[in-house]
């Protein structure tokens, strides 16, 4: 125990959170912020499709001197789900990268109107209009919006209700969208300078051959990593894919999936330590951490 101090401190890095850039509730920089205050010791900003905040993520970091990776999540469609796929340490300005996160969002609104009709037709009016209003950018309008609306209006108590209730496979207010294949996100992360890593795997509900399937393609088409210890995961199942990540020779990552101080499971900065025995998606990405 003497030499206690001397053991190497697990870094707390958080790679995985939203602004007001797509749905969450604060700013990159108030992020940065908060991220610093919380213990943050290696952030990334990873808004859903949209790369329009890195800029001034990494200027607010700089700024606070919180190294920074810059980040992204994109969605997928797999074996009929939506699959996010996170990526991190690419060039921002690539074109190929910036032009495929174009044509994904560029269905979100058509995909909003026809929400806004159901939920009308289940008796909700005026949920478009009201969805706008929490919207930062229109152009990433999303359930999440929806669902901040309806428990504004007093439709529901919460947002997790409105899911339940509304926003899920089945229910009134479910649109599916027709997003990235996971060969084209891949690609674009890859051929950007970027690590592609499988965002909070247990929250898909893939059966075990689903599962197995996507881990193989995944690797397959070049992606290195898969997030372990996230928000949504329980101390089993990071476990569980601390296992996947050695079987299918992967590099391992935490992040939050911080969207708001009210809404969110976890705060920045409050993650569970990596399981033993992982490599850290950050060793392999050390050159491309900007400070």
């Amino acid at each position: 125990m003497l030499y206690h101090h001397l053991m190497p401190h697990p870094l707390n890095a958080d790679l995985h959170c939203h602004s007001t850039v797509s749905d969450g509730t604060l700013s990159p920089e108030a992020l940065a912020e908060r991220a610093k205050v919380r213990g943050v010791e290696l952030w990334a900003l990873t808004d859903h499709d949209e790369i329009g905040g890195q800029e001034r993520a990494a200027a607010a970091a700089h700024a606070l001197a919180l190294p920074y990776l810059t980040g992204v999540e994109i969605s997928v469609s797999f074996a009929g789900k939506t699959v996010h796929i996170v990526g991190l340490g690419f060039d921002p300005r690539n074109d190929m990268l910036r032009h495929g996160l174009e044509q994904t969002r560029g269905g979100r609104g058509q995909r909003a109107r026809e929400m806004a009709d159901q939920l009308a037709r289940a008796g909700i009016v005026g949920a478009y209009e009201g969805a706008l209003k929490y919207v930062g950018n229109p152009e990433l309008i999303s359930r999440t919006h929806f669902a901040r609306y309806l428990v504004e209006a007093g439709v529901c108590a919460d947002t997790n209700e409105v899911f339940r209730r509304f926003l899920t496979e089945g229910k009134p207010g479910f649109v599916p969208h027709r997003w990235a294949s996971l060969h084209d996100a891949v690609q674009w992360i890859v051929g950007a300078g970027g690590m592609a890593v499988i965002a909070h795997p247990a929250r898909y509900g893939f059966t075990p051959n689903e599962e197995y399937a996507l881990f193989l393609e995944f690797k397959g088409h070049g992606g290195q990593g898969v997030e372990v210890v996230t928000g949504s995961h329980t101390a089993a199942e990071a476990q569980t894919y601390a296992a996947m990540a050695r079987e299918f020779g992967l590099l391992a990552s935490r992040g939050s999936d911080f969207h708001s101080p009210t809404e969110s499971r976890l705060d920045l900065g409050a993650l569970d330590p990596l399981p033993e025995g992982l490599t850290p998606v950050w060793e392999a990405l050390a050159d491309r951490v900007l400070h």
